[in-house]
């Protein structure tokens, strides 16, 4: 999606993206901070629909940056919606963002707090948009589902994308990965907040219709120890993690480089997740639903 070279390191990093990116001052970066409690709620929203095909799954990846799970987005096999999309979106992949030793590897963060890794299932308007490349640079072209992993209990069914990481170890490598239903990795209740955002590497478009649920997953430490098996040439992947700071929130001319952006009780008035200048500070709309819509259940035959 960009041929300019990015990365995670002191001299490629967040910090400096906007060099390269200029949208990373735009006013609809992610990832943000989420203020629960000052969260609107919207009873118009109904329940997020995740319709995924095991038989879609097709390889694993190492992209440089982070371990990828493609899928064939052909057609509506694999597909989310509901919930604040107007029309279903396509399954494209989805990918990991960790931190060191199994901690503070989130990029988006509650109240503050970050957890140990986050998973991003990245979905395109197949409706509107012709391809992937071209939803991703259009307002509504992304919704991205983002998930929490907290360190706990050895996660059933993560085992099988950890044991396969050392066939991706380097970058560029590829190996095949089918019958793999993503629905095995979600939390058993679907209680999500949403708001329109950005993507959280560059090319950083502002084209995500982003849907953060609230429960985490429990992965084990050593399953959330990621950079332990990736590398990146030589080098491992390196996890990073959003630096959070106290006081109000900050936003420097590295735009999303700051800590996640706040937000305030005077943001959240209406849902559309609308950005907004008030007192020439940035300030984001955030909308949450809070309801229980699935419990997922894996058949063992859905791995055969």
């Amino acid at each position: 999606m960009t041929g300019k070279h990015w990365g995670y390191g002191k001299d490629d990093g967040p910090s400096i993206w906007h060099q390269n990116f200029p949208v990373a001052e735009g006013d609809r970066q992610s990832p943000i901070d989420i203020m629960p409690q000052q969260a609107s709620h919207d009873p118009n929203l109904g329940p997020i629909v995740l319709n995924y095909d095991h038989c879609t799954s097709l390889n694993i990846c190492n992209n440089g940056h982070s371990v990828v799970v493609e899928f064939d987005d052909t057609d509506d096999r694999s597909v989310i919606l509901g919930g604040p999309l107007d029309n279903p979106y396509r399954l494209k992949q989805f990918h990991f963002h960790w931190g060191g030793k199994g901690c503070h590897g989130s990029e988006h963060t509650v109240e503050g707090n970050s957890y140990a890794s986050e998973l991003h299932l990245v979905h395109w308007n197949a409706v509107k948009y012709r391809s992937f490349g071209e939803a991703a640079s259009a307002p509504d072209g992304l919704a991205v589902l983002g998930i929490f992993l907290e360190t706990g209990d050895d996660h059933r069914w993560l085992h099988t994308i950890t044991d396969a990481l050392y066939m991706v170890k380097y970058k560029a490598s590829v190996t095949d990965f089918k019958g793999f239903n993503p629905k095995c990795l979600l939390p058993s209740s679907l209680h999500y907040w949403t708001y329109l955002g950005s993507l959280t590497t560059p090319p950083l478009h502002e084209s995500v219709t982003w849907i953060v649920l609230k429960e985490p997953i429990a992965v084990s430490e050593r399953q959330a120890s990621f950079e332990c098996s990736c590398s990146l040439g030589r080098k491992r992947i390196r996890g990073y993690a959003w630096k959070i700071t106290s006081g109000p929130p900050s936003l420097s001319k590295a735009g999303k480089y700051a800590p996640p952006i706040n937000v305030t009780s005077r943001d959240l008035e209406s849902w559309k997740a609308t950005r907004v200048l008030l007192d020439s500070s940035e300030c984001i709309r955030l909308s949450v639903l809070c309801i229980s819509y699935l419990t997922v259940v894996c058949p063992v035959d859905m791995w055969l």
